[in-house]
């Protein structure tokens, strides 16, 4: 079962939000929040509390096992942008926006593991060349030395 949470309008930049997001992706519950509690940024904190949010949904709302719930997806998506100016030289304005974030954890009791990828054949190889076509080109060089010698 999949357990969401989301805490939207966070008041950090998606780009660096999303930088500790994947570092979670796929972990079981307890070892993303162990990273998150010793990773020094502040989008940790803000995605340690809709982890830790998640969690209580999954235990309170549907009595699931908190030792079986891993990360399934850890998405930050763009939410609205606050639009400030700041006084730039010669009476003009610069513009400033302020980005805000939104932050979905998806949990899941279900574990699957990832399939094995197959290796795909790296370009076109080289054909080796047959007994057959390389038997006449060494009788051919032995009977031009030979007829060389004599």
């Amino acid at each position: 079962m999949e357990v969401r949470s989301s805490y939207r309008y966070a008041r950090i930049s998606p780009k660096k939000a999303r930088d500790v997001a994947r570092e979670i992706q796929s972990l079981p519950v307890s070892t993303a929040l162990n990273i998150l509690n010793f990773t020094p940024r502040k989008a940790a904190l803000l995605i340690g509390k809709t982890v830790k949010s998640a969690i209580a949904n999954a235990e309170n709302n549907f009595d699931l096992d908190v030792n079986r719930l891993v990360v399934k997806e850890a998405t930050v998506n763009d939410g609205p942008s606050f639009r400030r100016f700041k006084a730039r030289a010669r009476g003009s304005a610069g513009p400033i926006r302020r980005r805000t974030s939104h932050i979905d954890i998806v949990l899941t009791d279900e574990i699957t593991l990832p399939e094995p990828k197959q290796k795909k054949s790296g370009g076109a190889k080289k054909k080796s060349k047959s007994a057959k076509e390389t038997a006449p080109a060494a009788v051919q060089a032995e009977e031009t030395s030979a007829t060389t010698e004599s």
